[in-house]
């Protein structure tokens, strides 16, 4: 305790010498006094008895000295006092502490925003307690990549049988419902789940409490945060308060934590309700009984001390158990598990393949705009050259100047830092601006966490200490008699090749990499634009509805929707007014497997295909034309199905032969088929030409409803987006109490389908255009500071007959040949990486003639530039001023 508080005294100490000094002082001169005083009692003179009495003491300076020693921390003081010094030195060189902080700033910019892209969809825990221990459990039949949810026996089979969890629960994804509360209706999305789930989760709530045992099949509900603030204003006095969802009252008996949407961090879910309640909200659930039916998802706790590899050896021995108890159905099945809030099996790996183009991407920004900061830094070391020869011949450590230098990278890295974090936190908003078309909640948004400012300081610490090492330990040894005569102190007599020009060729080979990548997702996203995609944008306007969320039966949906599309077609400017279930391109449908009556999967032709339910005039509403057949017209609930199919549907199954008044199979039904449409992009923009089966709303809806609800689709030749209140006033007139959402035009909504191959294309635009300048910036550097440390060379040139093209020649040919080098290194680097976008580009080969053709030739184009400016500069140098210059 008392050294720390002699520690303590010592760092006051630091902040107040002023006090203690004038203390010290008058101490010290109290303290002479007295041996004065006493001298002079022994006989001694006033003077002699002064300098006895200072001998004694040591000096009055040294005494003072070492006051301040014990009295401070020289160590801080020293650290102080160089970073003072620090300040002062970059404060002198602003042009270069500028472009250094900004050079710095752009690369770890770029990279704090990438790892908050891997932060938030890879390294983020779900926010539950202790999620190292809860891991997500799927089904997947041996021999195959995609993953099942679990039919109920099975999950309360495992429940029962796996020892290596304390507890496990289930639930079902996704329950849509519309609710009340303050303003007009709205569409949200929940999760039926067991009443353990709250429990085993570990989820603290921020009002009341989760469900409990016996509250299977009890109407209770517990809300989000953010629902609970939206829709009620955060009443605090909710809990026990009922609340109106679809139509019935629930009972409020606690509130989820605005961070938690649902465990796999993607869905936006905003409400929870028991398991045993979600057959009231959704229609077609499969029996309980049912072991064939996929439809909970489940989430176990790992009990203490279990690991990983134990618990998936007791699910491999407990599915080889259930195998031989019902082999018709859970034969071959495997129970893979998953950290809680991993990226789904199906997204991760083409997730995985993106970020990892893209980090690398942004570490050779970095390594790009490092090679410019150490540029830099050694034409300040020479700047500096006289300076720290002095300071050492003066008897300055080598030591001593490295560390002052270390310590001036480390200042310009800190601040580029900063700038990098505040870069990022602007890119990381313009990223929400990209909208992912989906029939689901989804929750993408990219922040700034903590984890990104202590990535981002970690960053700025490392390129501080790498980048000053090479400069710090070359200016730390100079050749001295040259330094002292004001020559380059850092130069090393019979090298063509400096660290400089070697940094530079580096630069260049990134670069190439950078420009390749960027001009191929530009060509992409240019592709992307020119795709066909079957159906026209311009001029419609859509919203949907859900009428059995307001306890609609089949027929008093199919007539609300009729009524609905009669009200909307008397609008002023609508010329058509139709509907469907789900908006093409919305990232996905339902499909079914489809084949011939009378032949099988085996023996005949078989396709899975995309469904829709369209009504009468849709083909014609949105421009996607028939090529046979006809449209539907007066399909009735109870008669014959009928079907339009489009032609990759037809050419799957019947080849070139008619399929006109052929029948096709798929799910329980059978379907004639009327009529044949052009081919349209169902799901995503690169999709290659999928099945899709149209079939009609009005026989779907009695005995196969839409869990997605339905989407008045209406046409105008003026602008659509004037129609939105207008049609949004006929749906509240037929029923105020009715939700309404994804309102949207269809070019908003084809804008939205755009959205990754816009986001690629923009990132990898972005980046590449930062390495690109950089790069032109470095080697501009490298040629404009060699023309410089060439003037009395180049003056002499001129002076003995040397015309002015010559030297221009002469230094635009070194600085391409640095060029011709890096191209020569950087096209097959970004050849090969090129191969990792091949899943992200439309309508272009990832080794794209063009793309691999115009990069080196704009490269060249941009190192030709940067090297003609010195060059015309260096010959228009004064040979007489020249060969005055030292």
């Amino acid at each position: 305790m008392r050294k720390l508080r002699a520690i303590w005294m010592r760092f006051v100490g630091l902040f107040r010498p002023g006090r203690d000094d004038d203390e010290f002082s008058a101490e010290l001169e109290a303290h002479l006094a007295l041996h004065v005083e006493a001298g002079m009692r022994a006989g001694l003179s006033e003077a002699e008895a002064r300098r006895q009495a200072l001998i004694r003491l040591g000096g009055v300076e040294q005494t003072r000295q070492a006051y301040r020693e014990r009295r401070g921390l020289p160590w801080l003081e020293s650290l102080l006092r160089d970073l003072r010094y620090s300040l002062r030195t970059l404060g002198k060189h602003k042009g270069v502490t500028a472009v250094a902080i900004l050079s710095i700033g752009l690369g770890i910019g770029a990279n704090a925003t990438i790892f908050s892209m891997v932060n938030r969809f890879v390294l983020r825990p779900a926010p539950v307690g202790d999620p190292a221990t809860l891991l997500v459990l799927s089904t997947i039949p041996k021999g195959e990549r995609c993953c099942n949810h679990f039919p109920l026996p099975v999950y309360e089979d495992v429940r029962n049988q796996a020892h290596s969890f304390s507890s496990m629960a289930a639930y079902y994804e996704l329950i849509p419902a519309s609710i009340g509360g303050r303003g007009e209706p709205e569409r949200v999305w929940g999760q039926g789940v067991t009443t353990n789930f709250f429990d085993v989760i570990e989820l603290p709530m921020v009002l009341g409490r989760g469900f409990a045992a016996g509250e299977n099949t009890a109407p209770l509900i517990v809300l989000s945060e953010t629902l609970w603030k939206s829709r009620f204003g955060g009443d605090a006095q909710i809990v026990g308060k009922p609340v109106l969802l679809s139509g019935r009252t629930f009972t409020v008996v606690g509130i989820a934590p605005a961070a938690f949407h649902s465990v796999g961090q993607i869905l936006d879910t905003r409400f929870w309700v028991p398991l045993g309640v979600t057959r009231e909200l959704v229609a077609n659930l499969p029996p309980d009984e049912a072991r064939d039916s996929h439809w909970l998802s489940v989430v176990g706790r790992m009990r203490p001390g279990v690991t990983r590899n134990e618990v998936e050896a007791e699910l491999n021995t407990l599915a080889g158990r259930l195998a031989q108890s019902y082999p018709a159905t859970d034969k071959d099945i495997t129970f893979p598990v998953e950290q809680a809030g991993s990226l789904p099996p199906r997204e991760k790996s083409a997730v995985f393949i993106f970020l990892s183009a893209l980090g690398i991407v942004v570490l050779l920004v970095l390594s790009i705009a490092g090679a410019n900061v150490a540029n830099l830094l050694f034409a300040l070391a020479v700047a500096r050259q006289r300076e720290m020869a002095v300071r050492l011949a003066l008897g300055a450590t080598r030591a001593r100047l490295r560390k002052q230098s270390l310590l001036e990278s480390l200042l310009l890295a800190m601040g580029g830092g900063v700038l990098g974090v505040a870069l990022s936190m602007g890119a990381t908003r313009g990223l929400s601006v990209f909208r992912v078309p989906a029939p689901v909640p989804l929750d993408l948004a990219v922040n700034a966490d903590w984890h990104v400012l202590l990535f981002s300081f970690g960053l700025s610490v490392l390129c501080g200490l790498a980048l000053g090492v090479g400069p710090a330990w070359a200016a730390s040894r100079p050749m001295l008699v040259n330094a002292l005569k004001g020559e380059d102190a850092l130069a090393r007599p019979g090298r063509r090749w400096t660290m400089r020009n070697l940094m530079v060729v580096g630069q260049m080979a990134m670069s190439v990499v950078l420009l390749s990548v960027t001009i191929l997702f530009l060509r992409s996203l240019e592709s992307a634009a020119k795709i066909d995609i079957g159906f026209r944008s311009q001029g419609l306007m859509m919203l949907s509805v859900d009428p059995r969320l307001n306890g609609y039966t089949a027929e008093q949906t199919s007539r609300f929707m009729a009524q609905l599309r009669e009200r909307a077609a008397g609008l002023p400017g609508v010329d058509e007014a139709v509907s469907t279930d789900v908006a093409l391109l919305s990232g996905g449908n339902r499909s079914d497997g489809f084949t011939v009556p009378g032949q099988t999967e085996k023996s005949g032709a078989f396709t899975y295909a995309d469904m829709y339910m369209v009504t009468p005039g849709y083909f014609d509403a949105l421009g996607t034309p028939l090529v046979a057949g006809r449209d539907f017209a007066g399909e009735v609930a109870g008669g014959p199905r009928t079907a339009v199919v489009n032609k990759a549907f037809a050419e799957r199954l019947f080849g070139n032969t008619n399929p006109i008044g052929r029948r096709v199979s798929g799910g329980h039904w059978t379907y004639e088929i009327i009529g044949v449409a052009g081919n349209a992009k169902s799901r995503t923009l690169g999709e290659d030409a999928r099945p899709i089966l149209y079939r009609s709303l009005d026989q779907s809806i009695v005995d196969d409803p839409s869990e997605m609800g339905y989407t008045l689709v209406v046409h105008t030749h003026g602008n659509p987006a004037a129609l939105a209140e207008p049609l949004r006033r006929q749906v509240y007139a037929l029923d105020p109490a009715m939700a309404v959402y994804n309102e949207e035009t269809m070019d908003d909504h084809i804008r939205a389908a755009y959205s990754l191959p816009r986001a690629a294309a923009t990132l990898f635009g972005v980046f590449g255009g930062i390495g690109l300048l950089l790069a032109a910036v470095g080697l501009y550097g490298v040629m404009s500071y060699g023309v410089s440390r060439r003037t009395r060379e180049i003056g002499i040139r001129m002076a003995m007959g040397a015309r002015p093209g010559t030297v221009e020649r002469l230094i635009v040919r070194q600085g391409m040949i640095l060029a011709c080098i890096a191209l020569v290194l950087g096209w097959p680097a970004a050849w090969m990486l090129s191969r990792l976008s091949s899943s992200f580009l439309y309508g272009i080969q990832p080794h794209d003639a063009v793309t691999f053709a115009s990069a080196p030739a704009l490269l060249a184009a941009v190192a030709l530039a940067a090297c003609w400016i010195p060059a015309r500069r260096a010959a228009q140098i004064n040979p007489t001023e020249a060969l005055r210059a030292e």
